[in-house]
């Protein structure tokens, strides 16, 4: 399986390109659209085409790069069912999962910080078919957990998205086994989170045991601090969300 982390130090962005090369098919989880030249280039460099592009969810903090990449590689775009896009993709349910030759990306629904956010698992079937690693979006962070109030609206209030969090963490995620490696789709730097770590590379083991968002002993613990001393919103949030529901570039909603 190749794999490759890409960082946006300006946003405190991480993405990723995976995949299979033997089969030729490789993905882009959470791309930006500063590194869509990046993302092409790469998966060209080892003589394979991006076959699928996968948001964790619909980003509030920057623009997402996939409508531009599905439009020029002809990749299929996958985003949690529910998501409330407004351009072709494929919605994706809990457990469903995106092939591509050996390599298998299985989404894990972990609502909270958004309510429609996956999780992805990730298993390179020439090694083993155990997964190997997860991508854990917003939901869980290096050193924290990702804020439940940028995406929350009517009736899903902050307190409600707070409460899903704690439940795909406890219910989902750390469910998972300790060896897993943990990569988020954020890092030190980024307003989607308090006490992240500069370091965008974790495992679940370690977080269970580190991370302080995880150690509280009820989930109204866990709410009360997860809603206390939260960073200002991103700046354009509303223009960037915009952006990311109709595929179109900032410009033309901001």
């Amino acid at each position: 399986m190749y794999f490759r982390q890409l960082l946006n130090d300006e946003t405190a962005c991480a993405s990723y390109l995976l995949g299979c090369k033997t089969h030729s098919a490789f993905a882009v989880v959470d791309p930006h659209v500063d590194l869509v030249d990046d993302y092409i280039a790469l998966a060209e460099g080892q003589g394979a085409a991006i076959a699928a592009v996968l948001d964790t969810h619909v980003q509030a903090d920057h623009v997402s790069g996939l409508p531009e990449l599905v439009a020029r590689t002809r990749a299929t775009a996958y985003l949690p069912a529910g998501a409330g896009v407004e351009f072709d993709h494929h919605p994706l349910d809990d457990r469903e999962t995106v092939e591509l030759g050996n390599t298998a990306v299985q989404a894990i629904a972990t609502p909270g910080h958004a309510l429609a956010h996956h999780a992805y698992l990730v298993t390179d079937r020439r090694r083993t078919d155990e997964p190997w690693l997860v991508l854990t979006g917003d939901a869980l962070l290096v050193g924290d957990a990702g804020r439940p109030d940028l995406h929350a609206q009517g009736k899903h209030t902050v307190q409600e998205m707070a409460r899903a969090l704690y439940r795909s963490l406890t219910e989902r995620l750390l469910t998972l086994p300790d060896y897993l490696a943990l990569y988020p789709s954020h890092y030190s730097g980024s307003v989607c989170g308090r006490g992240l770590s500069a370091n965008p590379i974790s495992t679940v083991g370690f977080e269970r045991r580190h991370n302080a968002a995880l150690h509280h002993d009820s989930e109204d613990a866990f709410v009360e601090a997860l809603l206390r001393d939260s960073p200002p919103a991103p700046e354009q949030q509303a223009a960037i969300v915009a952006a990311n529901r109709s595929g179109r570039p900032l410009a033309e909603v901001a």
